[in-house]
């Protein structure tokens, strides 16, 4: 019986993946001062035992106003390095699973509360709040504090966040930079005609909109180990009448491949509250589907994709190279077990837990180690 194409390897780079299932970055909002606390060892810890190809870490911000709350994690100082390599040690010591960490900024849409407590987005002046910034001073919705408009140095003082990220993550060892363009936060904001009005080199043509974002990848392409993967988050399309466009999506995909992309993560919206989108399982994937065809990078699919035989589809059929899961996976924290078992494929997993295999499904997990 063939392998499914689920579970066959991919190099990314210089990385082996074992198969072609990534764990999508999840913000948890449990960090203190950008710090990562205990709540992340567990979180991550978990996950890292769940048979899949590679694991991303949150959306982590580059400077403290980039977060999107204040319990969001950062990696822009010594404190935060040292919390986030605690964390990482510990998972380590009982994973090997490779670690890839989502760099960002979330722009005009920081400022605001953990989503359970349905606050915010908050004032410059409140205890919790500070003063957002975006290409341009047009805020995310209605009624919001405007953000400011990022000048010269405000372009530098980001893009040098993005680089030092960068190097506090190679320190790190971690295995590969996602750099976060897309859901309406900072990068992705540049690319879009509804958020940026820029008449400077920053905004108009899709080249000029194009221009930061691209220059954010080449800062981080330069100073992160050039054995090691960049990839690409995007959104690609807006949902808006007006806004970025999978045609414009496909041409700035294109430009990240020349500028030394190593994927492209393909998701959408969450640039605008208009957003009319009709979620659906894989709702996103003709989006991927449209970029793969017009790269020759690996391309990630993502969004709501719950199912293992949806998922192996879409890799036999061409239309993704890789597969993201989030939500399916908090829900089911084991699914590439479940995915190998139901598919035919196969995954590793830990010593201690294989005792829990049931014997009709030993074939698909081989001890780790062994």
């Amino acid at each position: 019986m063939s392998k499914p194409a689920l579970f066959t390897p991919l190099r990314l780079r210089n990385l082996d993946l074992a198969n072609r299932i990534v764990i999508a970055p999840m913000c948890q909002y449990s960090a203190v001062d950008g710090c990562m606390t205990d709540w992340h060892i567990s979180h991550l810890g978990a996950l890292a035992q769940s048979g899949a190809g590679l694991l991303t870490i949150e959306a982590t911000a580059v400077v403290p106003e980039g977060r999107i709350t204040y319990a969001d994690v950062g990696l822009y100082n010594d404190r935060a390095e040292a919390a986030m390599a605690k964390t990482l040690d510990a998972v380590r010591k009982w994973s090997d699973m490779p670690i890839a960490i989502q760099l960002a900024h979330a722009g005009r849409k920081a400022s605001t509360d953990a989503p359970w407590l349905g606050r915010g987005p908050f004032a410059p002046d409140h205890p919790n709040g500070w003063q957002t910034e975006a290409p341009s001073a047009i805020p995310y919705d209605t009624g919001a504090h405007p953000p400011v408009a990022l000048d010269a140095d405000g372009l530098k003082r980001v893009r040098d966040g993005f680089v030092d990220a960068a190097r506090r993550a190679a320190r790190l060892g971690i295995d590969a930079v996602q750099i976060h363009a897309a859901h309406g936060y900072l990068l992705h904001t540049f690319l879009s005609p509804l958020a940026n009005q820029r008449t400077d080199a920053y905004g108009g043509s899709l080249e000029n909109r194009a221009r930061f974002p691209l220059e954010v990848l080449d800062a981080v392409r330069a100073v992160f180990p050039a054995d090691r993967a960049v990839t690409v988050r995007i959104s690609a399309t807006d949902w808006v009448e007006g806004g970025f466009t999978l045609d414009e999506a496909i041409a700035v995909s294109q430009m990240l491949e020349a500028h030394g992309a190593d994927a492209i993560n393909v998701s959408t919206g969450g640039l605008h509250p208009a957003q009319a989108i009709t979620p659906a399982p894989g709702y996103q994937v003709p989006h991927a589907r449209a970029i793969k065809a017009a790269v020759n990078i690996p391309v990630v699919a993502v969004g709501l994709i719950t199912e293992p035989t949806h998922a192996e589809a879409i890799i036999a059929n061409g239309e993704a190279d890789l597969i993201g899961i989030a939500r399916t996976v908090i829900y089911n924290p084991r699914w590439p077990w479940h995915a190998a078992a139901a598919l035919g494929g196969q995954v590793s997993a830990a010593p201690q837990y294989m005792r829990c295999m049931p014997s009709v499904q030993r074939n698909a997990f081989v001890q780790r180690g062994a």
